[in-house]
């Protein structure tokens, strides 16, 4: 059992090209009343191949090779015009660490207005 890897992944590689492209990733545009919206995902995909042989004298000789693949597919929003008017709804919003890591700039700038008022007060005193 011999397995060309390179023909492997060629097929491979050429199925991935077809998957991730535009018109994957932007759905078609549809009309909601006077908006017009486009799905925005997200799309990931994988894969992975491995063989081997051997053996000894007590066993024999073995041969064995393995591969596969994964698709994931997300929605992440819509890309949504009305007029001259374009924006962006997501279709979740953001949780646990990364709302915290959203939150970090509004934190500091608070922080340092907070620090520029106790100055001008202590040095008004």
């Amino acid at each position: 059992m011999k397995t060309n890897f390179d023909d492997v992944l060629s097929k491979v590689t050429e199925f991935l090209q077809g998957e991730a492209k535009t018109e994957t990733v932007v759905g078609k545009e549809f009309k909601l009343g006077e908006f017009t919206c486009v799905p925005v995902i997200r799309l990931g995909m994988g894969f992975g191949y491995g063989g081997g042989e051997g053996g000894d004298a007590k066993a024999g000789r073995g041969e064995g090779s393995g591969a596969g693949a994964g698709l994931g597919v997300e929605p992440i929003g819509f890309l949504v015009t009305r007029g001259a008017e374009i924006s962006f709804l997501q279709t979740r919003s953001s949780k646990g660490l990364t709302a915290a890591f959203e939150k970090v700039p509004d934190l500091i700038e608070k922080y340092l207005e907070k620090q520029v008022a106790e100055k001008k007060e202590s040095a008004a005193v």
